[in-house]
């Protein structure tokens, strides 16, 4: 009975914990989301406001303040700022432009009142008019101006595919005015959840939505006209080309779309098969790859964009660092998608000289009644061998021929940001580049470089001003390009380019006996230009962006600066992984040995002067003089004098066979 009492009290005992731990769970269980529109899109509870532990990293950026951990879990990158500034200001003035149509105006923190209102001079004397008309209207009439930090009822539904730590999305909230709603999605729930807290710390969780989805699957979701996002943002780690045929459905008619691609080693020539398979195109290795890739990028959302009879209108294009990033906008219409076939074009690039030429797919001719006519086009626009050096061409592409930026966009956004410097901290970079691409021909597609023409011909290099001189004093159009530093970008044909570097050449000759009769050099010097250039330097040569001295092209911001690893479950922190990548750099590699190490290296290998009885340098020999066994198998095939004496000394194998010494 002692022993039956005893297992009764423990089972009393121990079903009595289990009922106050349960009380206890429920009791301290977290309480439910206030806001049922978050349980909507999938985004659970939200968290309590927690301070930033030991693990974890605070960074400011713009108006925001973000937590992350110090491990590489969640994916950031502070050398991208200049394209989250970007990004900014473009949206701002998409805003600008969407909300005017609805007689809302966007108010941004840092402009002066009243700039900036209306889009032209005819609309002003037309607001004019209607102020004028309306001075009796009831205060609810009056035109809403839309502030950051507020919801705006017909505001812009922003979305943020892969959000990470979520500080572009807050970034948005806190910066852009004339916002619906931001949702910020990402596929990682580590990535949710740290979103979640960077959204209570900055207090706009009434405008930004966390959501943990996969993105081509939430964009999917909202192809029904109603639900469409009127912008896009997609920054994926690598290629954007799997969230493309989801993107360009889910955007709303003439709605923004933001695409980033990292993976430039693709898009630039090293790898055309992967690009084809990617983008749709093939890539070549040229001077001109980060236009080239800016090019394909824009075809490839055309093309997705083409299969739902939508097609695509670029506002900006950027080559910057070790990304591109491209602003469209994407319209639907049947009469225009029949206008990209002749929109896009294949490259035939030189291998020998590097001479470009495009050749259109399709051809738009104007036909009676003011109808456009479209056809195939007629080509291609170059003989098999190359005229000027007489190699054979590589064909590449098909890629964007149409402008790839619109100019008036641009310098609505290059406006803003002057008048208002103090808004990024980037603006003087922003302004920059932004200067450069005004100054852009529109019309022509890649462009050559100055040491690309000059090695070509083993000559010296001209100045930029120089060459720019020479094509103005020709009667051609020049200008620079925001993508490289030593761009020609020019509509002179490569016949009239090539005889303004034959005439610099007659400046400083290159001796002919030094070239091969079969290079592209001696061939293309063996022809007299037909052009006398003139390379007085011109005034109009130096571009305005050149002669203020603004900031076009980046300097490095950080050591080890780039691209960032990928993140990771569980990973290290960023800098443990830079500092393991520098230890490892070039571990393949031998180490430099000093003198003692290589005179060590060297004894261990006999020489053959010594068996054959001619050295005469003794102990100072280099090499092994120590006799060697008769016919041992340690001997080495150059100790044998029947070994063949295409036989290094390096070839160290056991010798076979009677011819041993």
């Amino acid at each position: 009975m002692t022993h039956a009492r005893i297992v009764l009290w423990l089972s009393l005992t121990l079903r009595s914990t289990r009922s106050l731990c349960r009380a206890h769970f429920v009791e301290w269980q977290p309480p439910k989301p206030p806001n049922p529109g978050a349980m909507e899109n999938g985004t659970g509870p939200c968290r309590e406001e927690r301070p930033p532990t030991a693990q974890e990293t605070t960074v400011t950026e713009g108006a925001a303040k973000i937590v992350f951990p110090s491990s590489n879990e969640v994916f950031y990158n502070p050398v991208q700022e200049f394209n989250r500034d970007l990004t900014c200001a473009v949206i701002t003035e998409f805003a600008r432009i969407q909300l005017g149509t609805k007689g809302i105006q966007i108010k941004v923190p840092g402009e002066k009142d009243l700039q900036k209102v209306v889009v032209d001079l005819s609309e002003q004397e037309e607001e004019k008019v209607d102020w004028k008309d309306g001075e009796n209207l009831a205060p609810g009439d009056k035109p809403q101006i839309a502030v950051v930090g507020e919801i705006c009822e017909e505001g812009l539904r922003v979305l943020e595919g892969l959000a990470a730590s979520g500080l572009r999305s807050i970034r948005f909230a806190l910066e852009v005015p004339g916002l619906r709603s931001v949702v910020a999605n990402d596929a990682s729930a580590r990535a949710v959840d740290l979103m979640r807290h960077n959204v209570q710390l900055n207090g706009v969780a009434h405008l930004v939505q966390p959501n943990q989805a996969d993105a081509r699957m939430l964009m999917y979701q909202h192809q029904k006209v109603s639900e469409r996002f009127d912008v896009i943002d997609l920054d994926p780690y690598g290629s954007p080309a799997p969230f493309l045929d989801a993107a360009v459905q889910a955007v709303s008619e003439g709605g923004l779309l933001c695409v980033t691609c990292t993976d430039m080693a693709v898009l630039a020539g090293n790898s055309g098969e992967t690009c084809y398979s990617k983008y749709g195109a093939m890539a070549l290795k040229s001077r001109a790859c980060h236009e080239m890739a800016l090019r394909i990028v824009l075809h490839s959302l055309d093309l997705r964009a083409n299969c739902y009879q939508r097609f695509v209108v670029p506002l900006l294009s950027i080559s910057a660092d070790f990304y591109v990033r491209v602003f469209v906008r994407v319209f639907t219409g049947q009469a225009k998608v029949k206008a990209s076939a002749s929109k896009q074009a294949l490259v035939f690039q030189c291998v020998g000289c590097g001479a470009l030429h495009l050749q259109r797919l399709g051809k738009a001719a104007g036909a009676s009644g003011g109808r456009v006519k479209f056809s195939a086009a007629c080509g291609p626009p170059v003989s098999p061998e190359c005229e000027h050096c007489g190699q054979r061409h590589q064909l590449g592409g098909p890629l964007w021929a149409e402008p790839i930026h619109n100019l008036d966009f641009v310098g609505r956004v290059l406006e803003a940001v002057s008048t208002n410097p103090e808004r990024f901290h980037t603006s003087e970079r922003i302004r920059g580049v932004l200067s450069v691409i005004t100054e852009e021909l529109p019309d022509v597609p890649l462009y050559y470089t100055l040491d690309q023409l000059s090695s070509t011909i083993h000559c010296n290099t001209p100045s930029l001003l120089q060459l720019r001189s020479a094509l103005l004093h020709a009667g051609f159009r020049v200008s620079l390009s925001h993508a490289c530093k030593s761009a020609v970008k020019t509509d002179a044909p490569s016949t009239a380019l090539w005889d303004i570097m034959r005439c610099w050449e007659k400046t400083c000759p290159v001796k002919r006996e030094r070239l091969s009769e079969t290079s592209p050099a001696f061939r293309i010097l063996s022809v007299e230009p037909r052009l006398q250039a003139n390379f007085t330097i011109r005034e109009d040569a130096n571009p305005s962006s050149r002669q203020r001295g603004l900031k076009r092209f980046q300097a490095n911001p950080e050591a080890n600066w780039g691209p960032r690893p990928r993140a990771r479950p569980g990973a290290k922190a960023a800098s443990e992984v830079l500092e393991r990548r520098r230890l490892l750099q070039n571990k393949r590699k031998d180490p430099p040995e000093d003198r003692a190490q290589r005179a060590a290296r060297l004894k261990t290998f006999p020489c053959k002067r010594f068996k054959e009885g001619t050295c005469q340098r003794g102990e100072q020999c280099c090499y092994s003089h120590s006799p060697l066994p008769g016919a041992s198998a340690d001997a080495t095939p150059t100790d044998c004098p029947e070994t063949p004496p295409t036989r290094t000394p390096l070839d160290l194998g056991p010798a076979a066979g009677p011819g041993v010494d």
